[in-house]
């Protein structure tokens, strides 16, 4: 994830490793676990302690024999892969510290299903990916491998010497890298394929960006008011109603609003003809910018608002709006530091690490490119986390979300995406006028982004459907 490119964020391992950002974690994380099972992430099979209960039934995809370790069990066989017991126990064990530390009361059947069914979703991409990718070839991996033993300071030799210490294959090591990419890649192009933008989601988009606009506007707005008590008949709502459409009927008639104010409304600001006074929207009730949203400076609203208070005649009498432009944006020049969980790395010990690294900088004893070069998992790290000039939508919600709230030079706590954990710094602010082409190109990319999250859902419902799943019993 060098950046969360437009249209949505790359596939985000492929791009670390290719940008030589793969922590040692992450390696342990891409084979460690699975070499418990005799290398269960390339295309694996039945135990031969499981064989009788690993003949092959009708439907069943062919899977390639291979032995799991003394005292391991097969949890699942998604396709042309399977799922071991041992990686659920750890996937569990995990889960239960992370639900302990936000003291979360979950039950162990729960966290076991959530474990084994994330890890099953991990295989049926993988399995997929490895029919329907595009093709890897040797010399890309090689440079992948290469870029794995650079980033952890290491030559190509003493990354073998290093696997063989953890007890990892380098055979299959490769292999593990190989379907990382093959899965990214295929996710990002199965899932941009299924989201679709149309002109009317753009327009719509573009209105209620407007709207926004408008509500961030200065209105002064005057009011005649005429309460209505809490629960009261029917006979008084009825008579307070037509005492508020004699009020509304005198100023449609010509009468100056303020005069019949004065002498009609019941609201604090009725010696000042109701005005309320120039405020931002966003201090006004909802219903007040609501009724006068259609309204010009100096027009009255045709009809009366009800509301809890009870019945309102307005008059919009100023609304400004300063040089707000819906084809004015900001951009924004942002840096980054990314954590990518894994097996050995929790998401809660990421965001402890990334607040460690937040202490350092603001204390001096470190500077933000330092620890994003030496520490980020994903391609700006050779640039110090640098992600350029950006404007709205390019980057995941939660990601934007959280750096728009940042003052200049002020740096994020731990935020959480879906590519793992970030610390954010923004270096510079400024604003840039789109034509109306750019406006709605940038429209598109904002709404991509909004949808990727249910189409990928939609997606791994899809291929987990297809998928050949079975599950067995087993005693952890």
């Amino acid at each position: 994830m060098r950046k969360i490119q437009p249209l949505a964020a790359a596939a985000l391992f492929f791009l670390a490793a290719t940008a030589g950002t793969v922590s040692w974690a992450q390696v342990r994380e891409s084979a460690a676990a699975k070499a418990a099972a005799g290398g269960a992430s390339a295309p694996a099979a039945t135990a031969v302690a499981a064989s009788a209960a690993s003949q092959p039934a009708p439907n069943r995809p062919p899977v390639e024999q291979r032995t799991l370790k003394p005292g391991d069990y097969i949890a699942a066989v998604v396709n042309s892969d399977i799922v071991a017991a041992s990686e659920v126990v750890q996937r569990q064990e995990r889960m239960k510290e992370e639900a302990k530390r936000r003291n979360e009361n979950t039950t162990n059947e729960l966290i076991h299903k959530q474990a084994l069914d994330g890890l099953i979703d991990e295989r049926v991409v993988t399995t997929y990916a490895r029919e329907n990718g595009p093709r890897v070839d040797e010399p890309e991996l090689d440079r992948v491998v290469a870029n794995v033993a650079t980033q952890n300071k290491l030559t190509l030799e003493e990354l073998r010497k290093r696997l063989v210490t953890e007890g990892i294959d380098f055979k299959r090591f490769r292999e593990n890298l190989r379907d990382q990419m093959l899965s990214e890649r295929v996710r990002e192009r199965e899932v941009q394929g299924r989201i679709r933008v149309t002109d009317g989601d753009i327009d719509k988009y573009l209105e209620d960006r407007q709207a926004a606009l408008q509500d961030r506007a200065q209105l002064n707005i005057a009011q005649v008011l005429v309460s209505v008590p809490e629960n009261a008949p029917a006979n008084v709502v009825a008579e307070r109603r037509a005492r508020a459409e004699e009020a509304l009927q005198r100023i449609k008639g010509g009468e100056d609003f303020a005069k019949v104010a004065r002498e009609v409304s019941e609201d604090a600001n009725k010696a000042k003809g109701g005005e309320i006074g120039l405020r931002s929207a966003d201090k006004l009730p909802d219903v007040f910018v609501d009724a006068v949203r259609d309204l010009k400076g100096g027009e009255l609203r045709q009809t009366l608002l009800r509301s809890p208070a009870g019945f309102h005649v307005l008059k919009l009498v100023d609304r400004q709006m300063g040089k707000a432009s819906i084809n004015t944006i900001v951009q924004t020049h942002a840096r980054h530091i990314l954590l990518r969980p894994s097996e050995q790395l929790t998401p809660d010990q990421a965001a402890r690490r990334l607040a460690e690294f937040k202490r350092a900088i603001e204390s001096g004893r470190a500077t933000f490119e330092q620890l994003a070069r030496a520490n980020s998992e994903d391609g700006s790290a050779q640039d110090g986390g640098d992600l350029g000039w950006v404007g709205p939508g390019s980057f995941v919600p939660e990601f934007e979300e959280a750096m728009d709230q940042l003052p200049l030079n002020g740096i994020s706590n731990p935020v959480a995406s879906r590519f793992g954990i970030h610390l954010i710094q923004v270096l510079e602010r400024r604003d840039v006028v789109l034509d109306n082409k750019q406006l709605r190109d940038q429209a598109r990319l904002a709404l991509r982004e909004r949808k990727y999250e249910e189409a990928y859902s939609e997606w791994m419902k899809d291929l987990r459907a297809r998928a050949f799943i079975e599950t067995r019993e087993w005693l952890d």
